[in-house]
């Protein structure tokens, strides 16, 4: 960070501490910790969103409204006598170059998954966990969570040797989906519901693709093409419900062509 980054994020702590005042703003001396996370949460997304578009300039005001929930969170934390800005930064860095021997010190680590098998193998003793999947959180979107679980997994050796393997455990998980559902046991279909999703999530692993993005942009396309459905049946004088479904899936396949 150069001076004028410090300087400003310096800045950034004396205004949200002037806010938390006395005389400061009302609510702001209202917010806790845990009441603060739905604007936290929201901020995130809208970090994910403005990437997702490319959109740099939203990027740019997006990041300073996550610097501003980091730094408020601390702040409460502070007058709360739990710990302080400092304290969180210190961690950070000390934690940066422990966990990065291959940079800092004697480990090599040639390619990203070696770099990452040191980080989760100095991160699960210093955490003391029993299970290498201990430690990802369990409120996580479940696909993330997945993936997640699965890349712990895999650097710790359990993983597939080649992308066909994984191929093979999609198919068998569809074959037990279809029996699942010729028995009509809606509690086992479900089970298997879950398993064929798991081994797509796993696929998208495998072939490092983030299956939470994938999915958030192809329900983004869907959500698209389904409204230009609507717009070509309005210019038909019709609505969703006056058309049928050939007649919908007609302009579906147009509007498919055409994006």
């Amino acid at each position: 960070m150069n001076n004028s980054a410090t300087e400003k994020f310096d800045e950034l702590i004396k205004i949200i501490k002037r806010l938390q005042a006395p005389d400061g703003c009302p609510w702001d001396r209202e917010q806790t910790n845990a009441s603060l996370l739905p604007f936290f949460l929201e901020e995130v997304y809208e970090v994910i969103e403005s990437v997702d578009n490319e959109n740099w300039p939203e990027l740019k005001e997006e990041l300073g409204d996550i610097l501003l929930h980091v730094v408020f969170q601390a702040v409460l934390a502070e007058k709360n006598g739990h710990f302080s800005i400092n304290d969180s930064l210190d961690h950070v860095n000390e934690k940066l170059v422990r966990r990065h021997p291959h940079v800092f010190g004697d480990a090599k680590a040639d390619e990203a998954f070696q770099a990452k098998q040191n980080w989760e193998a100095e991160k699960h003793k210093e955490k003391n966990r029993k299970s290498r999947l201990d430690g990802v959180p369990k409120t996580l979107p479940a696909l993330i969570r997945a993936q997640r679980l699965q890349q712990k997994a895999s650097y710790a050796g359990f993983d597939w040797n080649e992308v066909e393997q994984v191929w093979d455990k999609i198919h068998e998980e569809i074959q037990e989906l279809k029996e699942a559902q010729s028995e009509n046991t809606k509690e086992h279909i479900a089970e298997e519901i879950g398993d064929v999703l798991f081994s797509v999530v796993n696929l998208a692993r495998f072939l490092d693709i983030p299956a939470e993005d994938a999915l958030r942009k192809t329900n983004k396309k869907f959500t698209d093409r389904f409204a230009r459905v609507e717009e070509e049946l309005k210019k038909r004088g019709k609505t969703v419900e006056e058309s049928n479904l050939e007649e919908m899936d007609d302009i579906w396949n147009e509007v498919k062509q055409n994006t």
